[in-house]
């Protein structure tokens, strides 16, 4: 029998406890870092914005005179967009996922693709927008409409989605589609029944974050040309449009030039926030409904 020396066994776990604990450390001051980061930021920009947000700046057109710029322009224009991408990036990576996780089989080309959609998710996005530029802006000759726009931002968030509906496929108790199955149910009875209803909520947060990220790129849609100034308000999918963040990566830019500039793109970034923050809350409030009842 082997001589186990207390010594050396309370030295070991003095020295994991120390790890334990620098390591708590570590993470407690890098969390901290970054909240005080964003509380700086956005106490920066709220402080930018005061006096600056009101009916008028809501509601008005866009402008090249400060004191009378309007961004309902703009709001609408990134309404619209997200009434394209939602739709579409859900029913696209939804059905992406139940097709890998259900129907396709397991190999090499399974692998493949699986691939090639994890490293989707690591693209510039600006790379989307040269694809949307060339598919949808050159090759359909929609132009920079929204139906453009919408297409290529979903293009960009559908990774995301897929990733995220798998995760929610693959965590649904085996016994429950095997229940299904025994009543006789066929494949797609127990999908649409008993499948997505049940990996419903983590589906939704997969679209919730793909929004999220939607509705702050930028890149992308200077590409494909969408206007930073637009006086007509868009009206349908076959308009051209602007939208928040384009307005703010503009606006930042004239500040050199227009010191009141930088308190409209502050105005702008606040409206932004408060717009993301609505449809997330929306989003989570439907998720949570499907999380009690299943």
């Amino acid at each position: 029998m082997k001589y186990i020396n207390p010594l050396e066994v309370q030295k070991k776990m003095n020295s994991r406890i120390l790890t334990n604990n620098l390591a708590k450390i570590l993470f407690f001051l890098a969390t901290t870092f970054g909240l005080v980061v964003l509380v700086v930021l956005i106490a920066r920009v709220v402080s930018q914005s005061m006096g600056w947000i009101d009916l008028n700046f809501i509601t008005g057109k866009l402008s090249t005179n400060a004191d009378k710029a309007g961004i309902m322009g703009a709001i609408l224009g990134t309404l619209w967009l997200m009434l394209i991408v939602a739709p579409v990036t859900m029913f696209l990576g939804v059905g992406t996922a139940i097709y890998l996780e259900s129907y396709a089989k397991k190999g090499k080309i399974h692998s493949f693709i699986q691939t090639n959609i994890a490293n989707l998710a690591g693209v510039p996005s600006i790379v989307f927008g040269i694809l949307g530029l060339t598919v949808f802006v050159r090759a359909m000759d929609l132009g920079g409409v929204i139906l453009a726009g919408g297409l290529t931002m979903s293009l960009l968030v559908l990774p995301i989605v897929v990733v995220a509906s798998q995760e929610a496929i693959r965590s649904v108790p085996s016994f429950l589609s095997e229940a299904s199955y025994g009543m006789g149910a066929t494949k797609w009875q127990t999908i649409k029944n008993i499948v997505l209803p049940a990996a419903l909520p983590g589906i939704l947060t997969g679209v919730i974050l793909s929004l999220s990220r939607a509705i702050g790129e930028t890149a992308p849609l200077v590409v494909i040309g969408i206007p930073a100034l637009l006086i007509p308000f868009p009206g349908g999918i076959l308009d051209r449009f602007t939208i928040l963040p384009m307005q703010i990566y503009y606006w930042t830019i004239d500040s050199a030039l227009v010191a009141e500039y930088a308190n409209l793109a502050a105005a702008t970034i606040v409206v932004l926030l408060l717009v993301l923050f609505i449809m997330n809350s929306i989003a989570i409030i439907i998720r949570n409904k499907f999380q009690r009842r299943y």
